[in-house]
């Protein structure tokens, strides 16, 4: 027996013990074959659970809907014949035939938790108890939800299921499966798997054992030479007839020649040592046409003089807006905005939209209106620097050279609206895309063509004001106006924020000056507010003066002006 262990553990030289290579190579691959059989079983049974869920889910669904109809059917005929206990118990008896494991079960629950069927193997209840699960299903019906994944308790048992809300008997029909009876299957098969994995590897095992003995023959002589010369506390010659030509017999060598004999036996070992199996499990999701309210800011940006520039610069006309989009894009995103469309020389970004941004969703979309300006201004630049060069060059351009020029020099609005939107995706399954819609994101864009009026670069509108401003020490919002918008019945205040870096002392003269004449112009002091406004230089101002300049406001003045075009 001591013999036995000596073997299969090692001899003990003074008070260690001395384990061949041998053991500690097959212990290690021992573990590494069975950690790697055992987790590609356990990832083949996850990915064939979900095969399965889904192909349940299937099931489910057409169980659902056959019984949907018939119980439609049944309705109509207890409308004719008034038995209801012989209606449920049709749709009972048709339920189960659907019914595949011994507790699968159809359920028509009712909104306040009463069971008007129930068809599977137990006893049956008149209160269905997972209220969790109830208020789940009847609050998606109350949002316009009618059918979905439902997961419940029933009897001390889980039930994964699908409902569907039967308007004609207002219950909410159910049709399930019990997940341990459902899994049981492919738990079997995991274990006798397992057990197949466990006997393999141990007959593997062995024959490695004694494949490695024969290859490391010479590795158990040369340590029992060593052990010896350490014993006898001499230095002898290690026998190397026979061995074959290859590292072990090196390091026999090497141990003969005196030679860092411990540093070239541990780079020898290092050659058994393995490397761990990393597994990536990927689990499917499905895209469903879904969507729901949420509180977003909407930053709509336009490109002025848009046809102009197509019937200048033609089919280039691509090549600029890549030019641009790619770079307005990237500064959006870095912003932690999505972009909802872009239509020709329009672009419609999102903002509030990614859930772990601590950055205010409307100071984001202001810093990201002033980059998108950033990026047109940059443009102009390097058109204008090209311009010059070719004037260097040759003295002037040519009238199409000019008109070119003109072309490809952007200019951009920006308007930015938000509060509650629509959010999510529509289509078809075939064709699917994510959106945006509601009024503050038309809004959006009726603040951006107000751009062209105000001759101011971003004008955003209160909600986007009252969102931001606690967190917007970088900018002032100076109110333009209070105005009804084509297609719109009421007005809003718009404000256009400007960074705080831009203010010297003539600009916050100037807004002081429009501050003051603002208010003179909605109290109906037309005469006195056209006076502070000549005197103020903001190039929004002349447009008051244009409008109020020789009138007098009318007797119903509510200070709202309403626009005629957009």
């Amino acid at each position: 027996m001591a013999g036995l262990i000596t073997r299969a553990l090692g001899r003990k030289v003074g008070q260690t013990r001395v384990t061949p290579s041998t053991v500690k190579i097959v212990t290690i691959f021992t573990i590494f074959l069975l950690f790697s059989n055992f987790a590609t079983n356990y990832i083949n049974l996850m990915l064939n659970r979900g095969e399965q869920i889904r192909l349940l889910n299937e099931l489910l669904v057409k169980d659902l809907a056959d019984l949907h109809v018939f119980a439609n059917n049944q309705f109509e005929l207890f409308a004719f014949n008034p038995d209801l206990d012989a209606a449920i118990t049709n749709i009972e008896q048709a339920a189960e035939l659907n019914h595949r494991g011994n507790r699968a079960m159809t359920l028509g629950i009712t909104a306040e938790g009463t069971l008007l069927f129930q068809a599977g193997q137990f006893e049956t209840k008149r209160e269905f108890d997972d209220t969790d699960a109830l208020r789940t299903m009847f609050d998606d019906l109350a949002n316009g939800v009618e059918e979905g994944v439902v997961n419940f308790r029933f009897e001390n048992f889980d039930y994964f299921g699908l409902y569907k809300y039967n308007r004609n008997w207002d219950v909410m029909q159910v049709r399930a499966e019990e997940i341990n009876e459902f899994y049981r299957d492919s738990r079997v098969i995991f274990l006798r798997i397992g057990v197949a994995i466990v006997f393999l590897t141990l007959v593997f095992v062995v024959a490695g054992i004694l494949v490695l003995r024969f290859i490391l023959r010479f590795v158990r002589i040369i340590t029992e030479n060593i052990m010896r010369m350490q014993a006898d506390q001499q230095m002898h010659m290690v026998d190397l007839a026979g061995a074959p030509n290859d590292d072990v017999t090196y390091l026999g060598v090497a141990f003969n020649s005196l030679s860092s004999t411990i540093d070239k036996l541990m780079t020898i070992f290092k050659k058994f040592v393995a490397r761990d199996v990393a597994a990536k499990a990927y689990r499917e999701r499905e895209i469903r046409l879904e969507g729901s309210k949420r509180d977003l800011t909407i930053l709509f940006t336009d490109i002025k003089r848009f046809t102009f520039m197509t019937e200048t610069l033609g089919n280039d006309i691509i090549k600029l807006l890549n030019l641009h989009y790619d770079r307005a894009i990237h500064h959006i995103h870095d912003l932690n905005g999505d972009i909802g469309s872009i239509i020709g020389d329009a672009l419609l970004a999102i903002f509030g939209t990614v859930s772990d941004s601590e950055t205010n969703k409307s100071l984001s979309a202001i810093r990201a209106a002033y980059r998108v300006h950033e990026v047109a201004a940059s443009l102009r630049e390097q058109m204008h620097q090209r311009r010059e060069q070719i004037i260097t060059q040759r003295g002037s351009l040519t009238p199409k050279e000019q008109d070119v020029y003109q072309a490809v020099l952007l200019e951009v609005g920006v308007g930015i609206d938000g509060g509650q939107v629509f959010y999510g995706n529509i289509g078809s399954d075939e064709r699917m895309v994510n959106t945006v819609i509601g009024d503050n994101v038309n809004s959006a864009s009726r603040l951006e063509g107000l751009t062209r009026f105000y001759k101011a670069p971003v004008i955003v509108s209160e909600y986007v004001r009252e969102d931001a401003i606690n967190d917007a020490g970088d900018y002032e919002f100076v109110e333009l106006d209070q105005v009804q918008v084509k297609g719109k019945t009421i007005g809003k205040r718009v404000f256009w924020p400007i960074p705080i870096e831009q203010f010297d002392d003539e600009l916050t003269r100037d807004v002081d000056r429009y501050k003051s004449a603002l208010q003179l112009y909605y109290q109906g002091s037309w005469a006195e507010a056209t006076e502070h406004f000549q005197a103020c230089n903001l190039v929004m101002a002349q447009l008051f003066v244009n409008r109020i300049r020789g009138r007098k406001a009318p007797s119903d003045w509510t200070g709202v002006w309403t626009m005629s075009e957009k």
